[in-house]
């Protein structure tokens, strides 16, 4: 099933916003050096390790993986991040000129992480399973070069339309339908610099972890206005950040200035993923 062309936009990405609405996921090669990743990975790993030391702050997405969501601050790069023209313009394609940043943490699976079920991060809205439009989006940039026995991402490509309605939490397909994502299934491995930009609704899962090396990805996540995901987070900056901040984005980001950043406590805990599947 395709989307309406009515929700198509023409000119400038066209071609990424096309191939998003078919496949559910899109990507950029190379868009950022390799050592810009370096410090990414650098911040990544320096807020697990602060965050697995508090409660709710690294949250268990399967057995040795974890999710941690993470001040924009944490990361030096950040402006780099929101500011990248692939970023930028699937952002206002697909979400409108008004496009809300609702949050920015990262996943990390380490040796020993099992299959993730196969799910979506979270129950489809009426707009995308009813009128075919993707209202949120999800960019993920990989800190380390992916080899096969990293355990790569995988994803059904297409599955973004699917209801939902019937499943467990409106996530969690029922076990006799996995094959089905089994066979459409692709597994990722991007490398260094290379970003995706995905609906977060299309059927998806970590696979096992074999490598003595973490993979950490980072997540940025995009509303649509009214898509209401940022109720599931809690963005902070402080006043001097938030004002060295170029004036266009300020209003893209939906977060309370703050006099002093405070470690977050996550709202978003996917209890399906708790427990890994083999």
């Amino acid at each position: 099933m395709t989307a309406h062309a009515s929700v198509l936009p023409s000119g400038a990405f066209a071609a990424e916003v096309e191939t998003l609405y078919r496949d559910g996921i899109v990507g950029m090669k190379g868009a950022f050096s390799r050592s810009w990743v370096d410090d990414m990975r650098e911040d990544m790993m320096t807020a697990f390790w602060s965050a697995i030391q508090r409660p709710g702050g690294a949250i268990g997405r399967g057995p040795r993986r974890w999710y941690v969501e993470t001040h924009p601050e944490d990361f030096r790069g950040f402006v780099d991040l929101i500011t990248h023209p692939f970023v930028r313009g699937m952002a206002e394609a697909v979400c409108g000129p008004e496009y809300h940043i609702v949050e920015i943490g990262f996943d990390t699976p380490f040796q020993g992480a099992k299959n993730q079920p196969w799910h979506r991060d979270f129950p489809s809205p009426a707009e995308t399973y009813d009128g075919h439009r993707i209202t949120s989006l999800a960019f993920n940039l990989t800190g380390v070069d992916v080899t096969p026995d990293m355990g790569p991402f995988e994803i059904a490509p297409g599955t973004q339309w699917q209801d939902g309605r019937t499943w467990k939490h409106e996530m969690f397909p029922p076990v006799e339908i996995w094959p089905d994502f089994a066979s459409k299934g692709v597994r990722k491995f991007p490398q260094m610099g290379d970003i995706s930009c995905r609906s977060a609704l299309t059927i998806h899962r970590g696979t096992a972890h074999a490598s003595p090396i973490s993979r950490p990805v980072l997540v940025l996540g995009v509303d649509a206005p009214g898509a209401g995901h940022a109720a599931l987070h809690d963005m902070m900056v402080t006043q001097a950040f938030y004002d060295a901040l170029p004036e266009d984005m300020r209003g893209h980001l939906v977060c309370r200035v703050v006099e002093a950043l405070v470690p977050i406590v996550q709202k978003h805990d996917i209890e399906g993923l708790v427990m890994g599947t083999e």
